[in-house]
């Protein structure tokens, strides 16, 4: 496995989803790497608290239902010569049936939680390789041989910065100092097609600075523009730009 296949392994290795070669090819390559060993650690700690947020503490009546379930539970006959047998009541036996009923009560009320808790860390090793496709994609279009950058003021002081690779068909925006948009808002950038603007994705509402790679291809834009839009984004705008952006001519 080369050193490109391993840097992709941080989520599955988080997650315990690694077959044994390699995890203990993936555990030598993050002696070397930083990168990896820090997003594992991000990784790691997000599954721990997506799972702590699901658990759930066993109800009161778990116990009393246990004990009240096992006098219907067949006690399991004794091999024959073992000593496992007292008195005519086998109490041993009895202890056993009480335990072996409470191992599968508790293994049916927490069955459901085990199974919600698998598909939390699923999602979330899919968040994960979803934003580092993401990033992967922002960082081509940036390292691209062709890239080609415009800056500017935004409102409010805002700088705004514009990457554009013809080669990759792709954009990206990048902004410092953002003001938070209003409650219940968020930014929404627009392609400007020869004046008619198409959206090309949202900003997170809670960074000042953001790395937005622009949904869809580039294609004949000339430029961005940026408005104010309901939580979710709009079909076109329905605010004035608070910012218009030239993509960087050839």
């Amino acid at each position: 496995m080369n050193t490109a296949e391993l840097h992709t392994l941080t989520g599955a290795y988080a997650l315990h989803a690694l077959p044994e070669p390699e995890r203990q090819a993936f555990e030598r390559h993050l002696e070397d790497c930083d990168a990896c060993a820090q997003e594992v650690r991000e990784l790691s700690a997000t599954a721990a608290r997506l799972g702590l947020a699901v658990a759930e503490t066993p109800p009161r009546e778990l116990r009393e239902r246990v004990l009240r379930e096992i006098t219907t539970v067949r006690q399991e006959a004794p091999a024959h010569g073992g000593r496992a047998r007292t008195g005519g009541g086998g109490r041993t036996g009895r202890w056993y049936a009480y335990a072996l009923a409470a191992c599968v009560a508790a293994a049916a009320s927490f069955g459901g939680v085990a199974v919600w808790q698998n598909q939390v860390a699923q999602d979330a090793r899919q968040e994960a390789d979803r934003a580092q496709q993401q990033n992967e994609q922002l960082a081509q279009v940036i390292s691209a041989p062709d890239a080609k950058t415009s800056s500017g003021e935004l409102t409010g002081g805002a700088h705004g910065t514009v990457v554009v690779s013809q080669s990759q068909n792709r954009a990206v925006f990048l902004a410092s100092g953002m003001e938070r948009p209003p409650s219940g808002k968020v930014y929404q950038l627009w392609f400007n097609d020869e004046g008619t603007m198409r959206s090309a994705g949202l900003m997170d509402p809670k960074a000042s600075d953001d790395a937005v790679l622009l949904d869809g291809p580039v294609d004949r834009a000339s430029g961005i523009g940026i408005t104010v839009e309901p939580a979710g984004g709009s079909d076109e705008p329905t605010s004035s730009p608070v910012a218009l952006m030239d993509f960087p001519t050839a």
